[in-house]
């Protein structure tokens, strides 16, 4: 069994013996061994391979069949970044999970999971799913505001952010085991993530539509476009978007470029999102879009001024589960710092603020 799931881990992560090697120190002709049967490792090596597939050693003596975790990406890096991304974001899917289960702190999914024949969904199931969504996370006329934070502490959907290329891509996951994971590229801007968030979002609620057959690591054409109009609808709704549009057009009817802008900044998207929903929610002609976009662009240097943010290496979730499984012992120090990506110091002060106080708030009966 160890063999089989050494060969698995390593084919989903699609590294080459020798970029394994150089993750764990362990010779190329010894990995070959071991995943041939003809030496067994050591616990020093299950070790260093269990930290890099991201899995725990206890996984290789599992008895049930091991099923390769599929990330789909939007647009897939050279195979030697995808493969140590890939590894990363599993790794910490994985040890969200055991935050939680350390904590006891899981949170119920209540997200729709879209289960019918791919081949009969249209356009209209696509707006109709991004208005249920919206609605049932009450995220108002300004989702991007509040979406992600909803997703991550009352969805339970596990979202991180890495520095990566291409820019223009972002990544998703769902398993058995560990649940809903969307990857981001913290290299963004924020209005950005935003409009990728809402897209893989789209993957994950129809994950079951268009990865029940085969384990395909690639969305067809038409799904990303499904994906874009659910992303465009979630975060731009029709009537809020009516609104704002009229009240900024000028007495004749027209509407300057000018306003493009500040309306995207409303809904904390691109401009280029903005002009494509606006596209479809007036049944403008493409090519006037295009056009549009073009002229948008000339300017927006000196336009589309607004401030960023930088995402956290960590959800704070994340992090704040961290903080108390090691106050409660179930983290040891050092292993607080790996998960935390800080010193065994920082991890031993954080420690020791449990001492500081036992007070507690007293709440009355209402």
């Amino acid at each position: 069994m160890i063999n089989e799931r050494l060969k698995l881990a390593r084919a989903d992560r699609g590294w080459t013996l020798e970029a394994l090697s150089a993750h764990t120190h362990i010779t190329a002709s010894s990995l070959s061994d071991f995943e041939n049967g003809k030496r067994e490792p050591r616990l020093t090596h299950l070790e260093s391979l269990a930290k890099a597939y991201g899995v725990s050693v206890a996984w290789f003596f599992e008895e049930q069949p091991a099923g390769g975790d599929v990330v789909l990406w939007r647009e897939r890096p050279s195979a030697d970044d995808a493969a140590a991304i890939e590894g990363e974001f599993l790794k910490r899917c994985r040890w969200y999970r055991n935050l939680e289960d350390w904590c006891d702190e899981r949170v119920p999914c209540h997200l729709p999971d879209v289960k019918r024949d791919p081949t009969r969904v249209g356009w209209s199931d696509v707006h109709s799913l991004a208005s249920s969504v919206r609605s049932m996370l009450d995220l108002g006329q300004q989702p991007a505001a509040s979406l992600l934070n909803v997703l991550e502490n009352s969805c339970g959907i596990r979202i991180f952010h890495l520095s990566f290329e291409p820019s223009g891509t972002a990544a998703c996951t769902r398993s058995d085991e560990f649940g809903m994971a969307i990857l981001l590229n913290a290299s963004n801007v924020r209005w950005r993530r935003n409009f990728d968030l809402a897209h893989e979002l789209f993957h994950l609620l129809t994950w079951n539509v268009f990865r029940s057959t085969e384990h395909s690591r690639e969305a067809s054409e038409q799904e990303e476009k499904f994906a874009n109009a659910f992303a465009s609808s979630l975060l731009i709704p029709e009537e809020p978007l009516r609104r704002a549009v009229s009240s900024a057009v000028e007495s004749d009817g027209s509407l300057r470029h000018i306003e493009i802008f500040d309306i995207a900044r409303q809904f904390d998207v691109s401009f280029e999102a903005l002009l494509w929903r606006m596209h479809s929610v007036f049944n403008r002609k493409r090519e006037d879009t295009e056009h549009d976009i073009e002229v948008c662009r000339t300017f927006r240097e000196t336009v589309d001024v607004r401030e960023d943010t930088t995402p956290p290496q960590l959800p704070a979730r994340f992090r704040a589960l961290a903080t108390r499984a090691l106050r409660d012992g179930e983290l040891s120090i050092g292993r607080a710092a790996e998960y935390l990506g800080i010193s065994r110091q920082q991890a031993m002060a954080l420690d020791d603020l449990e001492d500081v106080t036992d007070d507690a708030i007293a709440l009355s009966p209402a």
